[in-house]
């Protein structure tokens, strides 16, 4: 992230000059609390419109760049700022700071005063901002303060999530599931809004890429397998499906593959279109997942890209991200809760214990029985995400929930799970969900935060319904009233 200062020369150059130290230190500081994998770069102080405008046009044509924080130390005439904001193309984040967190009230004297002036600085570039129609972050106190750098640790992981989907690919193996609604929408639409590109590909072209995985690097996936998970004895070599995880070892050599010649950073599938792939592929997507991949089952293209972007922006986080969908409830007795899962694809970043490497039966797709790793998932605060298309717009819909274990085990259910309790109760949520038209495939994520996803959602322009401890139906109902309001009017005539 580029770290722009505003100031002026009126002030001569001395004081230009402990203005330009005190910013590098401003910004040494918010590298040293980013958390993520994000390096603040500290550019040239910034005191005349067309330093600015060319900074602006640098910070958007170099690739490198994910964001923008803008600080006016002293006073900055706003008007040397249109020519450049009008032409910076990243996120942006109003820093409303001061090099001194306490005030030396003995010492403050008119040298002092004329130093620190961003109180009405910002306050200037907040004006121009403002009247430009310019969306941004504003984040206001002391660097130092937690609470500060928090946050802006949250919005670089924003800006992480947005560069992510300007140049995310995805691979779509076969269509979507017949006759299901949520899984279609406009990818131009998507593609001008988020910058993704969904590609399609017939399953067949996987298929080649399958087969063509070599045997020596199958054994070496296969003995990977059996040092990294409780490997079922039928599937250890010499038992009698040890086949079947050679074939899903051939599946994720052969996935890997082709997303890497392509790349592809999201993909898909659907049990409906498999082609000549002989296993519905389970081991290989839940790996792949596992090393940062968005997915979607059933050919769900969005919640791939949607999987792929809080991947990014969780790296380095405690916690981990994956495909979901709610499954079915426990409506009691006791405490209503959700039992989540899929058919096979739940990533094992969301667990804390060894997987079990089984093969079961699956009654649909017509394959043979599919290979997949087991497991619950680790007690968290979490949220789910889903993002659907409305036809006029993209709505995230995210639920606050906490991740807890299941209340007895679960030793006839064959795939990986997830239990938890939704804000603010199972009713309240699944009644808001449903109103809110929101998705059945969702992300579920104890890496990503609210404020960051708040974030993203401004920097794509996208409409967020939040579900969490206040909410009611009624006050959902009236907030979906008011966004269709304003989301129409701000789409113009």
């Amino acid at each position: 992230m580029w770290f722009l200062t505003g100031s002026q020369s009126l002030y001569g150059e001395q004081t230009l000059q402990e203005v330009a130290e005190q910013s590098q230190r401003i910004s040494e500081t918010i590298d040293e609390v980013l958390g993520c994998k994000l390096r603040m770069v500290a550019k040239p102080l910034l005191t005349t419109s067309d330093a600015i405008r060319r900074q602006c046009i640098d910070a958007t044509s170099t690739d490198a760049c994910v964001g923008v924080i803008a600080w006016m130390h002293t006073f900055s005439p706003a008007k040397m700022w249109i020519a450049g904001l009008n032409r910076l193309q990243k996120p942006l984040l109003h820093l409303h700071t001061q090099a001194n967190e306490s005030l030396p009230w003995s010492a403050i004297d008119m040298d002092f005063m004329n130093l620190n002036q961003a109180a009405h600085g910002d306050r200037e570039f907040g004006y121009i901002q403002t009247r430009m129609g310019l969306a941004r972050k504003i984040v206001a106190g002391h660097v130092a303060d937690p609470t500060v750098a928090s946050r802006l640790e949250s919005w670089g992981r924003a800006a992480i999530g947005w560069h992510t989907s300007q140049s995310l690919r995805l691979a779509r193996f076969g269509d979507n599931m017949r006759g299901v609604a949520v899984t279609e929408g406009d990818k131009v639409g998507a593609e001008m809004q988020f910058g993704v590109s969904v590609q399609a590909y017939g399953v067949n072209d996987l298929v080649e890429a399958v087969e063509a995985a070599p045997a020596v690097e199958i054994d070496a996936l296969v003995s990977e397998y059996d040092e990294r998970y409780s490997v079922a004895s039928e599937l250890r070599g010499g038992g009698e499906r040890h086949e079947s995880l050679r074939y899903a070892a051939r599946q994720e050599l052969g996935l890997r593959s082709f997303l890497e010649g392509g790349g592809f950073t999201a993909f898909t599938t659907n049990f409906e279109d498999l082609g000549a792939l002989r296993q519905l592929p389970g081991l290989a997507v839940q790996r792949l997942m596992a090393d940062g991949y968005g997915f979607g089952g059933e050919g769900d293209w969005k919640t791939s890209v949607l999987l792929r972007i809080l991947k990014a922006m969780s790296v380095g986080r405690d916690g981990g991200t994956s495909f979901m969908e709610d499954y079915t409830y426990h409506l009691g007795p006791g405490e209503q809760k959700i039992l989540g899962a899929h058919m096979l694809e739940v990533c094992p970043s969301i667990t804390d214990e060894t997987p079990s490497l089984e093969i079961h039966p699956l009654s649909i797709g017509g394959r043979e029985d599919p290979v997949r790793l087991v497991f619950n998932a680790r007690p968290a605060p979490a949220f789910v995400v889903g993002l659907a298309d409305l036809g006029d717009r993209f709505r995230l819909t995210a639920n606050e929930i906490e991740v807890i274990e299941p209340d007895e085990p679960l030793p006839k259910l064959p795939v990986a799970r997830a239990v938890w309790k939704p804000q603010p109760d199972l009713a309240t949520s699944a009644e808001s969900w449903l109103l809110a038209g929101a998705p059945h495939h969702t992300v579920l994520s104890s890496a990503v935060g609210r404020e960051a996803l708040n974030d993203f959602a401004e920097m794509v322009g996208a409409e967020l319904v939040m579900i969490d401890a206040d909410t009611s139906v009624q006050r959902i109902a009236k907030e979906l009233r008011w966004n269709q309001a304003y989301h129409r009017l701000a789409q113009g005539l």
